[in-house]
């Protein structure tokens, strides 16, 4: 005992050197997969998901697989299956700083994916801990309120509508639903004024473990209580910060993608911070202390958050003030009662309702929700270095966190990855650019795209640039002019499409060749054709830091031809390569004549076109060239006299 004492002594040492072997571990190591390119796989049903038509299940076979198949099917929990159809890699992000599906399902240890097309059960599920299960889960299907019910029983938030959580994520009280320590200490408080026995109530902590696959916010909480108690039963005295972060250590290096988990890391950090400033809330009324909490818990998790979501609401701590209580002492027993006593089920529907259209109506206060561009690791680590030493200075780099990035000294220009579609952004100084914005009949990207511009510190757009009306070119214009402010809009000067129209109900300013936007980007749109969108497509050639830049947008060879015989363009640096890279643009004489040192082309993977053309690969075989599709988003960083490429690839 006295040596574990004496280890434990040096947690923080431990707990940086497991860091440090996660982050070499998932980014240079990684889990052997034991599967190859199998055409069927055999399994345990461990979870499931019937939502439109589709069922997304997760089996366990040699290990687990995240298994779709477009068909609403019968299957319960720990059924015996056997999945036809095709096992695949799942994609990184393609645009800089978003969601990486990749690494999330990498923490659940999902190394592939696999689209069914046919299910064999093989054998119904005989188990009794998961026959349980199922009984649980069919009972809560039953209840108006089971959506609430998955998430406060089973620990599963996949049935909330996205654009609620969206709305919990802006309000600050996303963590609402996961089932967190406060949750899991009303059911301790319950069952111990039903059984009375601390041993008992652990095994069932464990079980609850097991039930809710791994949440973990609820290993979190539920192994602290035992270990807790085991501190006080064997009389260690072991700090109970010790005893966190070394439960935190373990399930780094028991699954070292945890590390990229916000549950893991808010739910860890919170705790911790609660006790190392618990002198705080000492002799407090409920009020005082209530408020306490509330701030801490804000300050602790503002870095998370911003890395997570690229904002902060600053009435966050007054909602949790409000929202807390409510879901702790009123939703959560509600949801408990309701499974024994089904007439509940009307009360909590009443409850939930009035929760949600609330939180509606407050999310539309959001003077105070201000976007943060993502943080390095380096400030992080000063930023917890000074509030853990106490240091009031860490409200001075919230003020850093606000500003970063907003000044650029090195020009970047980006080619996003939005499909068969086309979306950049040109940044140098304090400005940027937005040339076209994509587009796509089956979904809107929009949200995608804010969410990156904010994620490199854009607060406004100074310019947003339409080549011409075409849906993959001006798609999200629309939408993200409602989610971000812009400032200008250019269009075409020729007749409006209905998309332009509708952009247009905003101020528009048309623009043709030899117009110069912003002193830099020179229109150079030769001619009007009324039966050609492409041919009114605006070109626009600038320069940044002495290098060229030419963006043809969907302009076809006549416009090229045209271009050559009115315009000395020169060598041009970077070729925004026209109508993705279809037939019908990139000429050899063009090429010849501009001799692109990059080219790039915007692309959907697999798309109908057959874009890009293999003459175009051969025009362009002298410059190097980047593709979208294969490439994922590209961004070339002008520093000094030298072009530094970086790629998102899937």
């Amino acid at each position: 005992m006295k040596r574990l004492k004496t280890i434990l002594k040096y947690n923080k040492l431990i707990l940086i050197l497991v860091i440090i072997y996660s982050l070499l571990f998932t980014n240079y190591l990684d889990y052997k997969s034991n599967y190859k390119n199998e055409k069927y796989i055999k399994g345990y049903v461990l979870e499931k998901k019937v939502k439109n038509n589709k069922t997304i299940l997760i089996v366990k076979g040699k290990e687990k697989v995240l298994v779709t198949i477009y068909d609403e099917l019968n299957i319960n929990y720990h059924d015996y299956i056997m999945v036809f159809g095709k096992l695949e890699e799942p994609k990184q992000n393609t645009i800089f700083n978003l969601f990486n599906y990749k690494k999330y399902l990498k923490e659940k240890r999902i190394n592939y994916t696999f689209k069914g097309y046919k299910i064999k059960i093989l054998k119904r599920n005989r188990n009794v801990f998961y026959s349980f299960k199922n009984i649980v889960n069919n009972r809560i299907n039953k209840y108006k309120s089971k959506k609430y019910l998955k998430v406060f029983i089973m620990g599963n938030k996949d049935d909330i509508d996205g654009n609620i959580k969206d709305v919990y994520k802006n309000l600050g009280i996303i963590h609402l639903l996961s089932i967190s320590g406060s949750y899991i200490s009303i059911l301790i408080y319950i069952l111990n004024r039903i059984i009375k026995n601390k041993k008992i109530i652990s095994i069932i902590l464990i079980i609850y473990i097991v039930f809710t696959n791994f949440q973990i916010s609820i290993i979190r909480s539920s192994l602290c209580y035992i270990l807790f108690l085991l501190n006080k039963y064997f009389k260690t005295n072991i700090d109970k910060k010790t005893i966190i972060l070394l439960l935190g250590s373990l399930l780094l290096l028991f699954n070292p993608y945890y590390l990229y988990d916000i549950g893991f890391l808010l739910s860890f950090l919170i705790s911790y911070s609660l006790i190392h400033f618990s002198y705080l809330l000492e002799n407090k009324n409920y009020i005082i202390k209530s408020i306490l909490i509330s701030s801490i818990s804000f300050f602790i998790s503002l870095p998370i958050i911003i890395n997570s979501y690229f904002s902060i609401n600053f009435f966050s701590i007054l909602f949790n003030l409000i929202y807390v209580p409510i879901s702790c002492f009123i939703i959560y027993p509600l949801s408990l009662v309701t499974m024994f006593i089904p007439i509940i089920d009307n009360i909590l529907f009443l409850v939930i309702n009035i929760f949600e259209k609330v939180s509606i109506f407050l999310n539309r206060i959001d003077f105070l929700t201000l976007s943060f561009s993502k943080i390095p690791f380096i400030l992080y680590f000063i930023y917890y270095y000074l509030i853990f030493k106490k240091n009031n200075k860490f409200l001075l780099l919230i003020f850093i966190f606000y500003f970063y990035n907003y000044y650029l000294i090195f020009p970047r220009v980006y080619i996003l990855d939005v499909g068969q579609a086309d979306a950049s952004l040109v940044r140098y100084k304090n400005k940027n650019i937005i040339i076209d914005t994509g587009g796509n009949y089956n979904y809107d990207n929009s949200d995608n795209l804010v969410l990156f511009y904010k994620s490199i510190g854009i607060k406004k757009i100074d310019n947003m640039i339409i080549t011409h009306g075409d849906l993959d070119h001006i798609g999200n214009a629309y939408n993200i002019t409602k989610k971000i402010k812009v400032d200008n809009i250019y269009i075409n000067k020729y007749d409006m499409t209905d998309l332009e129209k509708e952009l247009c109900r905003k101020k528009c300013k048309k623009v043709g060749e030899d117009n110069i936007i912003n002193k830099k980007f020179f229109i150079l749109n030769p001619r009007y054709d009324l039966n050609d969108e492409n041919v009114n497509s605006l070109v626009i050639y600038f320069k940044l830091k002495n290098k060229e830049l030419l963006f043809m947008g969907d302009s076809n060879k006549e416009v090229e031809y045209r271009l050559i015989e009115e315009y000395d363009l020169g060598e041009i640096n970077i070729l925004k390569v026209g109508h993705h890279g279809s037939r019908t643009s990139s000429s050899r004489e063009f090429i010849d004549e501009i001799k692109p040192k990059y080219s790039i082309i915007s692309v959907g993977k697999n798309n109908r076109y057959g874009h890009p053309n293999k003459e175009v690969l051969d025009n362009l075989k002298k410059s190097k060239i980047y593709r979208t599709d294969q490439d994922g988003s590209i961004m070339f960083k002008i520093k000094n006299t030298k072009l530094i490429v970086e790629t998102c690839s899937p």
